[in-house]
């Protein structure tokens, strides 16, 4: 059995993430391939994972890719998280996951209406309100959720989501539909109303990403196609990473690895899979620093992520299990960062990492401090060293 290092990982992470200087490009679209999807629960998060592995872009060349060339798209997918995806992996994403997340939510929020209004046939007006939210969506073009609900009365229906509770208040529907058409894949969050860090979209017709619509492929053929990337980008990797990335069941990982040429490897204590294709030694890169943001797609994209982490874990991680703002050098995570409210990139390193590594690590911060100018973020899940930092 061929043995892969957590050194050989390592490497493989360093050119195949474009965290490497010689791997990074000012192609935001191709940055985003490189990691199958961009995290984008937190806004901040998409723009600064960019900066991270670009060599010369800058905010707007990201909001250009996803609102004027439409090449990325946001949307609900694995672990109902949010991403940005390149478009053409939209439809397989669509099948693979985000179908079965838009029935579950349906469901979901039909059991609430039910429960906590005087509707007895939740199914019938859910689907109501979706054709009349879509349809006024489709007249106006783009739209608020405001003016959607302005708009369509049933998007105003008022429900109690958690009857008898004292700390239940009643609230309406509009929410709870358009995030259902979203994951339905017939509607886009799109531009924001504010800068980049803004999380208060514009919805407009998936058409204005994708004139024909998201193509429809079979379930069995997406999930195969999208562990395959996974693996080109994050592999070898043991399978129970593949499933809690996905969020799939243990079934579905099993048929769609049966669908591909996999090979096991020994990964130093444990076996993981790799694509047969994919078994020559990557090469070295030169040592290397990174200031990745909080939710980025690198640490986030393992479970197990030992071989990388190191014990430095409780003090950059959230109670939920979401990475704050972290440092790296040369294919390891050795310490924390964050923004203070003057602007100043504050970082911490939490081990000996010696004098080129510091000066390769201060170097990213000005990077960074460059990439925000006059922007200030604070991470959406805060942790114990980015709190302490910015204290």
């Amino acid at each position: 059995m061929r043995s892969i290092t957590a050194a050989e990982r390592r490497a493989r992470l360093a050119l195949r993430h474009r965290l490497a200087p010689q791997a990074r490009t000012g192609d935001v679209l191709d940055i985003a391939r490189s990691m199958v999807v961009l995290h984008a629960t937190d806004p901040a998060t998409v723009f600064l994972s960019v900066a991270a592995r670009s060599t010369g872009a800058v905010p707007a060349a990201v909001e250009r890719a996803l609102y004027d060339d439409r090449t990325l798209l946001r949307m609900l997918a694995m672990r109902r998280t949010m991403f940005v995806a390149p478009t053409e992996l939209v439809p397989v994403l669509q099948a693979s996951t985000a179908n079965a997340l838009a029935a579950k939510q349906r469901a979901v929020y039909a059991r609430i209406i039910e429960r906590g209004s005087d509707i007895t046939d939740a199914a019938s007006f859910f689907a109501e309100a979706e054709e009349a939210a879509h349809k006024a969506l489709l007249a106006r073009g783009e739209a608020t959720g405001a003016q959607l609900g302005a708009d369509v009365p049933l998007l105003r229906t008022q429900v109690d989501p958690a009857p008898g509770k004292s700390y239940s208040r009643p609230t309406n529907v509009t929410t709870w539909i358009l995030v259902t058409l979203g994951c339905e894949g017939r509607i886009v969050r799109g531009r924001p109303n504010g800068s980049w860090i803004s999380s208060q979209y514009r919805w407009s017709p998936v058409e204005a990403w994708l004139p024909g619509g998201i193509a429809e492929i079979p379930a069995a053929e997406a999930r195969a196609d999208l562990v395959r990337r996974w693996l080109r980008a994050f592999g070898p990797a043991p399978v129970t990473d593949i499933k809690w990335w996905t969020g799939w069941n243990a079934g579905d990982v099993k048929k769609a690895l049966a669908l591909l040429d996999v090979t096991e490897v020994d990964l130093g204590g444990g076996t993981g899979v790799v694509l047969s294709d994919d078994l020559e030694p990557a090469p070295a890169a030169e040592p290397w620093a990174a200031l990745l943001p909080a939710l980025d797609p690198t640490p986030m994209g393992w479970r197990e992520r030992g071989w990388f982490l190191g014990g430095h874990g409780p003090a950059l991680f959230d109670r939920n299990g979401n990475i704050g703002p972290s440092v790296w050098w040369d294919g390891r995570i050795v310490g924390g960062w964050a923004q203070r409210p003057d602007g100043e990139i504050a970082v911490r390193v939490l081990e000996d990492v010696g004098a080129d590594a510091e000066a390769a690590i201060e170097r990213e911060a000005a990077r960074m401090a460059d990439w925000y100018g006059d922007v200030r973020a604070v991470p959406r899940f805060r942790t114990p060293l980015e709190r302490e930092l910015t204290s």
